[in-house]
């Protein structure tokens, strides 16, 4: 059996038409994607909430509500946070800087 150019291209069309809408190996579907910009929301949203808590926490030890441990827990979770977004930030701001030396 042979087959010529056309029908080739004939069936490589309908097989790139079936397979169009199916993830490739190791992709994950689009319906379970994550927004990059949703990641750095919600990454933004927690330093928020931490730094919050933090406030919280020293605002009641100062008025006598807390026990002090408590509150050096909480102000050393948002400080390790608030350093782990300083840390993302200044990665993506040199990756960006690398993108933009790259020749076109």
């Amino acid at each position: 059996m042979t087959i010529d150019a056309a029908n080739a291209a004939r069936a490589y069309a309908q097989i790139a038409d079936v397979t169009a809408g199916a993830p490739r190996a190791g992709e994950t579907p689009p319906s379970e994607r994550t927004n990059f910009s949703a990641l750095v929301a919600d990454a933004v949203q927690n330093v928020e909430a931490n730094l919050q808590a933090s406030d919280a926490a020293a605002t009641s030890v100062a008025a006598g509500e807390a026990n002090l441990v408590d509150v050096v827990t909480a102000v050393s979770a948002a400080e390790v946070t608030l350093e782990t977004a300083v840390a993302v930030r200044n990665r993506m701001i040199e990756a960006y800087q690398e993108i933009l030396r790259m020749p076109i």
